[in-house]
């Protein structure tokens, strides 16, 4: 079905059920969506901020026949204010990686106030997506171009035993971690560097150089957290480098060989992606604040 607005052309897609134990049905595209944000004359642009719980879908973005988090947004928006929207995103959270700051926008034409769309919204939504904050934007605001760093955090637990409000956020390691080992290597990753040691070898990206400004390794209790911010991460990065910080914690990589791991440029030099339920898109940072 082609809808026509001003000049934009929305191809509008096609949805279908999926079940998942223990867990209310949720509509997930069928096919691929082919949309382009409208910018009609009199639409409004809405800014969102997005918490979810990663755990069940197949990250962010939109695929074919998979529930994620940009489908099921896209898909009760369009169904609440009966038009088709497209959602621009400030991040691509992997499957399973989890968000408390997750910020998007969507042109709408519909005039409904602010806050009666966030109640509204809010309502038709699964218990694991939450819209935290809406406000209206300046036409220019764009979710991902406009965004200057984001926040990251990853958390392991040493708990013998995890408790289970907290295992679907935590990745658990067993023995000893010498955490002082894992603070002086996350140090070594702060300023600009080349990161492709830190991203899958098939990545497709050329530029690959990425500005890390914080990154650091605290204790909370039987908890080890690794927070990081940058001006961009590629795929799987976080990951990558929160399973190098755990090798180090464990005495398998001297905090010495970091600098060299970055310069070698290849991902087989690096440590393993850690597994996504630890990792928290906390918040995304904006040209004079979040």
């Amino acid at each position: 079905m082609n809808l026509r607005s001003g000049r934009s052309v929305i191809i509008a897609s096609v949805f279908r059920s999926v079940k998942r134990p223990g867990i209310e049905s949720v509509r997930v595209p069928a096919r691929a969506v082919i949309m382009r944000p409208v910018r009609a004359a009199g639409m409004r642009n809405l800014r969102m901020v997005v918490s979810y719980v990663g755990t069940r879908f197949a990250g962010w973005q939109v695929q074919p026949g998979r529930a994620t988090v940009q489908g099921i947004l896209e898909e009760r928006i369009s169904r609440m204010l009966q038009e088709p929207v497209r959602i621009a995103g400030a991040g691509r959270t992997d499957a399973g990686v989890h968000a408390r700051g997750q910020v998007a926008n969507v042109f709408v034409s519909s005039r409904i106030p602010v806050p009666g769309l966030l109640r509204g919204l809010n309502a038709r939504l699964p218990p694991d997506i939450a819209l935290m904050h809406a406000e209206e934007a300046p036409e220019s605001f764009h979710a991902r171009a406009g965004a200057r760093a984001k926040e990251y955090l990853y958390r392991i637990s040493r708990a013998e035993v995890v408790s289970p409000f907290d295992a679907p956020f935590v990745v658990p390691v067993h023995g000893r971690l010498d955490v002082e080992a894992m603070r002086e290597a996350a140090r070594r990753f702060l300023g600009t560097h080349d990161f492709t040691s830190f991203c899958p070898a098939d990545s497709e990206i050329e530029d690959k150089v990425r500005t890390l400004s914080v990154s650091e390794v605290t204790e909370d209790g039987a908890e080890v957290r690794y927070r990081v911010i940058g001006n961009g991460f590629l795929r799987h990065m976080v990951r990558t480098l929160a399973g190098t910080l755990i090798l180090a914690g464990r005495g398998r990589l001297d905090t010495g060989s970091i600098p060299h791991i970055l310069k070698a440029r290849d991902r087989r030099q690096a440590g393993p992606v850690a597994p996504a339920r630890g990792l928290v898109l906390e918040r995304v940072l904006y040209e004079g604040g979040s």
